[in-house]
Order: C-alpha cells, then structure tokens, then sequence
C-alpha cells in the first residue's frame, strides 16, 4: 500500500497540508481533516482510505466556502445550498457540509426568517404579503413563513401602510387628491398590503386643495391636456377631449369649467 512519506504545510493557506505518498505529491487536506484522519508520516493508506480522506476534505472546502458566503449576511439554507452547487461541489458533498453548518448554529432557518421580517418591517416598509413572498424566494418552508411573520401584528401593519401614504402624500403635493389617492393606493398594493389594509388608510386620510393650489393644478393638467389634442382637434371637439382628460385626473367639474372658459375667451381675442 502507499505510504505517507511527507506532509509540509502550504505557504499560500497555513490551514492546508500537502501529503505526499511514496514521495510524489497526492493530495493536500485541511488540517482540520488531518486531525481527523490522524494522518502521519509514515502510514499506509489503501485506495478506499484515500477516498475517504478526500472526500472529508471536500466537505471541509464547501463548509468554509458556506462560512466565507455566510460572512457577508445571514443566508438561508437554500441560498447556502444552492451557492456551493454553483461552485460545482457534488450534491452529497452540499449536504454534508449544511448538517455541518447546522449542527454548529451558522445555518438556521428560523433565525434567518426572523431576522429577514424584522429588517424588511423596520427599514423598507413592506406590507406581510411582500415579506412572505421575500421568505418564499429564500426557500424558507410554509410554516417557518407564518411563524416569522407572527412578529408582525396588525398594529405595525397599519403604522407601516400609513407611513408610506403619508410619504407619497408629500411627494405628490401637486397632484389632484384622486390621482394622489390612485397613487397611494397602487403603492401599499406593490408593498404587500392587503385592499382591506388600503382601504383603511384611505378612509383616515385626509387629501385638501386650497384654492391656489387648485388654481395652479389645474392649469398645469388642463394646458398639458390642451396641447396633447389641440393638433388633432379643434373648437367643441377639442373642449370636450381636455374636459374628459382633467376629469378622469380628478380635477373638480367647477375647475375644468373655469378652465375651458378661459381658453374659450382666448380663442375668442378676449
């Protein structure tokens, strides 16, 4: 049988060792599998040992290889998984490595579910339906999903869902209360919001136009509508296209009278 007649440490990686059988360089092992192994100078190894030995050291690599990945932020198990088949470690090799990972507290479902709620709740807002579809994507199982988002009542529901109206309120300062509404609306949809969730919001919102600022509205939606079917229509025609347009903006009917009548008497030389 092959014997062992040196093993030297690697200059690049002082964790791996170099084992060299009958004087020829075989394979190299972390130190953690030499250990293991109790490999020496001087011992004989037979085919099935060898195998063996490296096939422990390949769990090793893929294990720190998961350690390193891990090291940026917390991952969940199919992301663990699903990076080191794409470094092309063997499938048996992958799970191995995550029993490791498991076993010693690096890699745990629950606790990434946890934290990965608490994060998208605190810092981006998210309505329970986007959450649970962002553990889905993680391949986090069903009943980690719910368990996870227990963490996120109903009250912390609805104080994000406002918080995000009252943030397009004020960017949209200058939009009609319909179109601001639409627009809230659409937003907490995207966010995972429920429409009983929506609902709520809107009905406790409170959207106001004074009169200057009704004034500068519609003159802005009716010009821009003016000009978009003026090179296409003209007199009545014309008229009736800008009011359909200003009112499904949700320009108040007074409004857009007033509006048309000011470019009637343009027209008109007065």
């Amino acid at each position: 049988m092959p014997l062992i007649t040196k093993i030297s440490q690697q200059k690049r990686d002082s964790e791996r060792y170099n084992i060299f059988l009958d004087d020829q360089y075989a394979f190299s092992v972390h130190e953690t599998v030499l250990v293991k192994f109790e490999l020496t100078k001087g011992m004989e190894l037979d085919d099935w040992s060898t195998d063996e030995i490296v096939y422990s050291d390949q769990i090793e690599k893929a294990f720190n290889r998961a350690l390193h990945f891990l090291s940026f932020r917390m991952r969940s198990e199919m992301e663990v998984k699903k990076k080191l088949l794409e470094k092309e470690y063997g499938e048996a090799v992958v799970l191995e490595a995550i029993v490791k990972l498991k076993r010693l507290g690096f890699l745990n479902d629950e606790a990434f579910s946890e934290a990965l709620v608490r994060t998208e709740k605190n810092s981006t807002l998210k309505g329970p339906r986007a959450i649970q579809q962002s553990l889905y994507k993680k391949g986090i199982p069903k009943e980690l999903q719910t368990q996870a988002l227990e963490e996120y009542t109903m009250e912390d529901q609805m104080a994000n869902a406002m918080k995000l109206a009252e943030k397009t309120m004020r960017s949209n300062s200058s939009q009609p209360p319909a179109q601001v509404k639409q627009k809230i609306q659409n937003s907490l949809a995207r966010k995972g919001f429920s429409y009983q969730q929506i609902s709520e919001v809107l009905s406790n919102l409170t959207i106001e136009r004074d009169e200057e600022e009704w004034s500068d509205i519609t003159s802005a939606f009716g010009e821009k509508a003016w000009r978009r079917y003026q090179s296409k229509y003209s007199g009545s025609d014309l008229r009736q296209r800008v009011k359909q347009s200003m009112y499904q903006k949700g320009i108040p009917f007074g409004q857009i009278d007033q509006f048309i009548e000011q470019k009637r008497n343009e027209e008109d030389g007065y």
